[in-house]
């Protein structure tokens, strides 16, 4: 139970309203105790605040008999209700409603706390992972909340099966529990999802750092503008965080090589509160004298009154812009020395599911990354072809029900830059698996690609990170894209458990005659007909 002003008493509706920006009816707001947040009828428990949500497909306002019967001491809706025998608070939007009145609910945490927002298409997560580790070598008590895990102090939380910003309930609740353990700065991992269902509204950015704009997400958005759009919320959120005691910087770390770059500034207000970085000569901080290896990368980071050497052991140019906005952030943003940022970038050994190697003894590569999207592929399959003389495998499918339009650009990606591309399931959802396939399957004809020979279409995704091994030779890459962390799969309305390192590792054991892990069962398992 969370406590009014740390006096210990339950917190009461009336408490929660006090602050609420936007208008409500009525305003003369009961004092009924609330005991906690809930945005599904179905967890509702006794004592909470359900706040129902007009959604896609269902409407939380049919479900308030069911929360109330579940226990909710009141209801906040944005439709007329009348008659119901706990207290209703009427909102004009109680999407928007539900971060305010959660993070209001735990004490607005991210006024206590250093909140710094990372959004982008590719390269969140390594990003946050970058700058979450330069905190901790400077000294400075951080707490990470990424679309893969929470990490408060020694604990860590599980945030999820899919990609997404947390739901803003759950948010605040890790914010107020950093501030509990007595952190003083927070790593934000904010999708464009996050962003324009307003899950982060309340969460009181300081620094707002982007990775990337590129096509993705627009089944959601409607547009490449609409999605771009959403991404540039975090940094007109930054402009509405209220003054801290220990201050706020309202810092937009942007990517100078990026074709977002002249939209983003343009909308942050004061342009001396912006920081660029990149390649471009023009950037505030620069990467020179950069040099790959199977090891990773070495560049300088320069900027005006430094060069600082830094080395990473993540691999890949994209990753040398990871880890410069990482640096831009803290050292201009946050003070941190360059020397210790740089000992910061160092000490991350890898992220889970980023460029990942699982390695058996076998005598090629295999790799299990997240690349998602055409931009996120084609930077994944150009690392690799850094790393080796032979052949680039590729295993990977595209999300049912998202936007149809990347299935043929990745094809046509795969095809026209990796040696043999293998087209399978990567969540199909409620659609036909067949279809996405053949959708995939023009893609790369369109580019030249052979079937049987340069690319295949396999369904089931253990039978195609199986294939990718056989037809592996010695010095080749075989490198599975698009699941990453990513611990289930999605066909028709069902969550199969499923994690693509798992795959590798039962593929290359099988392969190499060692005991290993059962490749993990999918409905598609029965449908395959060998190939290969």
């Amino acid at each position: 139970m969370i406590a009014d002003d740390q006096t210990g008493k339950p917190t009461s509706l009336r408490t929660i309203f006090a602050g609420f920006p936007y208008p409500f009816f009525p305003a003369d707001v009961p004092a009924a105790p609330i005991t906690g947040i809930a945005i599904d009828s179905r967890q509702v428990q006794p004592g909470d605040l359900f706040i129902a949500r007009a959604g896609g497909s269902l409407d939380g306002h049919d479900f308030i008999r069911e929360a109330i019967g579940h226990g909710a001491a009141a209801v906040v809706g944005q439709r007329e209700a009348a008659g119901l025998e706990v207290p209703y608070i009427q909102v004009e939007d109680s999407i928007q409603a539900v971060t305010w009145l959660a993070a209001a609910f735990h004490g607005s945490p991210g006024h206590r706390l250093t909140v710094i927002g990372v959004t982008g298409t590719d390269g969140k997560t390594t990003t946050c992972n970058l700058l979450y580790q330069i905190l901790l070598a400077a000294g400075i008590k951080a707490g990470l909340i990424s679309t893969v895990n929470a990490v408060i102090g020694d604990e860590v939380l599980d945030t999820g099966f899919h990609v997404t910003t947390p739901d803003a309930p759950d948010v605040q609740a890790y914010l107020a529990k950093m501030v509990a353990a007595g952190l003083t700065h927070v790593v934000l991992e904010t999708t464009s999802h996050g962003l324009a269902q307003r899950r982060t509204d309340a969460s009181q950015y300081d620094i707002g750092i982007v990775t990337n704009i590129t096509h993705e997400h627009l089944d959601q958005h409607g547009s490449y503008e609409a999605y771009r759009a959403a991404k540039g919320r975090l940094f007109q959120l930054l402009e509405t965080t209220t003054p801290k005691p220990h201050g706020n910087p309202r810092l937009a770390v942007l990517n100078r090589d990026d074709s977002s770059f002249e939209y983003l500034a343009s909308i942050v207000h004061d342009p001396s509160s912006v920081i660029s970085y990149g390649l471009d000569a023009k950037a505030n901080i620069r990467a020179e004298n950069i040099a790959y290896s199977p090891q990773g990368i070495h560049f300088d980071a320069v900027a005006k009154g430094f060069r600082q050497p830094v080395t990473s052991h993540l691999m890949g140019a994209f990753n040398v812009s990871n880890c410069l906005a990482a640096l831009a952030a803290a050292i201009h943003g946050l003070g941190v020395d360059p020397g210790t940022a740089a000992r910061g970038v160092e000490a991350l050994p890898g992220v889970p599911g980023r460029m990942e190697r699982i390695d058996l003894g076998q005598d090629f590569t295999a790799i299990v990354d997240f690349a998602h999207t055409p931009n996120a592929l084609q930077v994944a399959i150009e690392t690799v072809r850094q790393m080796t003389a032979g052949r680039v495998i590729v295993v990977f499918g595209s999300a049912g029900l998202r936007d149809k339009e990347k299935r043929r650009m990745m094809a046509e990606t795969s095809t026209r830059l990796a040696d043999i591309s293998i087209l399978t399931a990567e969540d199909p959802r409620t659609e036909s698996l067949d279809a996405i396939l053949e959708e995939m399957a023009v893609g790369a004809m369109a580019k030249g690609g052979i079937e049987g020979q340069t690319f295949f279409r396999v369904p089931d995704r253990g039978e195609a990170i199986q294939l990718g091994v056989r037809l592996a030779q010695p010095g080749d890459i075989v490198m599975a894209c698009g699941k990453g962390h990513e611990q289930s799969m999605c066909f028709g309305t069902t969550e199969f458990a499923w994690d693509d390192r798992t795959a590798m590792r039962a593929a290359l054991s099988e392969h190499l005659g060692l005991a290993g892990p059962p490749m993990p069962e999918l409905p598609t398992r029965k449908r395959f007909e060998r190939v290969g």
